[in-house]
Order: C-alpha cells, then structure tokens, then sequence
C-alpha cells in the first residue's frame, strides 16, 4: 500500500494506463494519491469535491476514469472507463459553464515543462521557498502550484481551500509562494508573501507590487504569460486579432481524442489581443464573446470594469452587451452595491467612465445585483448574466 493508503499495483496487464479520478478534498493525502497513480504509470484527474452528486456523475460519464479513488482513499473501477496514453499525467476538466465539459490531457513532459518555465521566472529556489496551495486542485491555477513543487522540489503546503485565516497562518509558518485570484488578494495581508502569482480573473489595477499576473488556461497547462511576457519557450502570435500559443507544455489533446494544435504546434486560444512587436508584450483584450459592439464603436468590458470598480459605491461590477434596436447591442453595467441603501446612479457610472475612456464606453443601463455568477478561480460566468 502507498502513503496514502491506495493500492499501487495493477489487477490486470501492467500495459494499460488507469485514469485515476481523485474525488476527495485537497491535503497531503490527496497528494500522496496523485504521486501513488504517477508511480504506478496512471494518470489522474482531478474532481472537484463541492459539485453535486448529479454533475459529479454526468463528469465521470463524460471524463471516463477507469478507477475512482473517493475520499477514504478507496478504489472502484468504474465500467465503461477508457485508459490513457503512456506519458499522460493529468486529464483537467475545463470549466464547462457554456456546454459539456472537456478533459485536457496534460502529458509528464508537459507538465514538467510548465514546472519548469514558471519557477525560473519567479526565482524560486527549493532550498528557501515554500509553496502554499489554497484554490480548487480540479482547476489547472491550483493543481499546477502542487505540481510545479513536486517537480522542483519545493516545499509544499496543502489547503482543503482558500480560508484568509489559514492562510495567514501559512505565511507566518514560512509560506512563500502562493497562487490567488483577485476576489481573495483582497482578503490576505498581501506583504507576508515573496510573491503572489494571479490567476483567473483580471487583476485589480492597484495590486501589490510582489503580485505577478498570469495569463494562460487549461490547455497550456498553466500561466504561460507573466506580466505580460511569455516564459522562456513559450511563444505568442495575434493572428487577425486572435492569439496563439506555443511552447512544451500545451496539451497532447482533448479526451475525446481532438487535437486543437495545428500542424506547427500553435494553439488558437479564442482570445482576442496583440503582441508588440518591439517589445513582445502581450496584451489580451478578453473572449472574442466578450466584445460589445455598439454603434460600430467596439467596447471591451474589462477596462469599463476597472473604472466603475473604483468608486466607492461598488462591490463588484460585471459589463455585457444587450442587444438594442438602434446601437446594435448597449452597454449595461451589472453591479453589486457595496451598500444596498446607497446605490451607484446610472449617472455617476456615466460621468466616471466618461472621464477615463472614450464616451461610447460608457454603461446605457445599469442592473444592481446581489451577486456575480463566477467559477472556482473568480472568473464571472457572463453567459449566465
């Protein structure tokens, strides 16, 4: 038996490659469960343990593990499961917030790579660092902190999630590294930590100075742009607006076996932004779904959105289009109120975003809320506002 209390060897020909689901909550154990598949030849992927019974089931459907290990550490081989490749390590589930969910297949080179590209930008060095893992393993921002320290050797700290007090108290231990999004930078002392990598949604226009904002998704196995410039290997092209990415960590393919690379290696990522061709900065615009066109004018909704989020009024503030008979779509701004009695207007939103952006940006309507919609890593689910 391992560590972790599963049973490493095989019941049948040692040739065939599990696909490990790991069902029960982050910790040490469940990282002892992740380096016992490893060892064994099998890949693992990663399930959220806060999803219903029925969704949890319609992913196993859709993923098809062969083996499921739940929280006591327990196997169960499950029928119509299919193995993996020999030097897969990981199947990710993409969000599915807009259809049925996708499993990214995440080879060891892969995911060596991608350890090691990070952790020489950041300087990590295993002999005086310690990374602290708190967002959701079955998401590639959290999983990636757990395998970047396995594969460097770094000291690891395991949360079952993101609590600011345990948090803290890890800083004060002597964690070093940690990954956030931006709806719980704000909830830790910033200061205790060496370095803050940001992942998920936009970064907030006043972050700390030791944050590094990441760009990337599950398909390149992890941030793959930092403070806007691609790591070391990595390389980034708009092609007519869109980008693409390239580098040793993208994925080998989906779980239904579609390959997204082209011919030469480049993944078309679906998001809209430029590369400087002086500098090789990258910028990204957001989803080519997240364009609002009005007038003929085109609209961006996060630079709208880090305007309004400064005024004192707002809690959270999300930007969409609607459709509208004489602009083509206007520009609506939904909003939480950081006090319910005293509301943002219409008006001052207008006169705010008038004053730092060109006027056609400006919100025709606003929508108060009590809250956004948003996925484990912060990202607010627009197609469900």
């Amino acid at each position: 038996m391992s560590p972790s209390g599963v049973a490493s060897a095989k019941p049948y020909d040692q040739g065939v490659r599990d696909l490990v689901a790991l069902t029960g909550p982050a910790g040490p154990r469940w990282v002892d469960r992740l380096t016992a598949a490893w060892e064994a030849g099998d890949a693992v992927l990663p399930v959220d343990p806060r999803l219903p019974d029925g969704v949890r089931e319609h992913l196993l459907d859709v993923l098809a593990p062969t083996v499921v290990v739940d929280t006591d550490g327990h196997r169960a081989r499950r029928s119509g499961g299919r193995p993996v490749e020999e030097g897969d390590a990981l199947v990710v589930a993409t969000s599915g917030t807009t259809g049925e969910p996708k499993g990214v297949v995440l080879t060891h080179e892969a995911v060596a790579a991608s350890a090691r590209a990070t952790s020489a930008r950041l300087g990590v060095d295993p002999d005086r660092h310690r990374w602290l893992a708190c967002l959701p393993l079955s998401h590639v921002g959290g999983l990636s902190v757990v395998t970047r320290a396995l594969h460097i050797g770094t000291d690891l700290v395991v949360h079952p999630g993101f609590d600011p007090e345990a948090v803290t108290r890890a800083a004060l231990d002597g964690a070093t590294h940690v990954s956030l999004v931006a709806t719980a930078l704000g909830r830790v002392d910033a200061s205790l930590f060496e370095c803050i990598v940001l992942g998920g949604a936009a970064p907030p226009p006043d972050r700390p100075a030791n944050t590094v904002a990441t760009y990337g998704m599950t398909e390149t196995g992890s941030g793959v742009v930092y403070d806007g410039f691609p790591l070391d290997g990595v390389e980034v092209r708009a092609v007519d607006g869109e980008l693409a990415v390239r580098g040793p960590m993208l994925l080998r393919a989906y779980r239904d076996g579609t390959v997204p690379l082209d011919s030469h290696g480049w993944l078309a990522t679906g998001d809209l932004g430029s590369v400087d061709p002086a500098t090789g900065r990258v910028s990204v615009h957001g989803r080519a779904g997240d364009l609002i066109i009005t007038g003929g004018e085109n609209v961006w909704p996060t630079p709208v959105e880090a305007v309004i989020s400064g005024l004192a009024e707002v809690a959270e503030v999300a930007i969409v289009g609607r459709p509208d008979p004489e602009w083509g779509q206007r520009v609506v701004a939904i909003v939480v109120p950081a006090d319910r009695s005293m509301p943002p207007t219409l008006d001052a939103l207008r006169s705010e975003v008038k004053e730092r952006l060109p006027a056609f940006c400006a919100p025709k309507e606003l929508e108060l809320v009590d809250s956004l919609p948003r996925t484990a890593l912060g990202k607010v689910i627009r197609a469900g506002l």
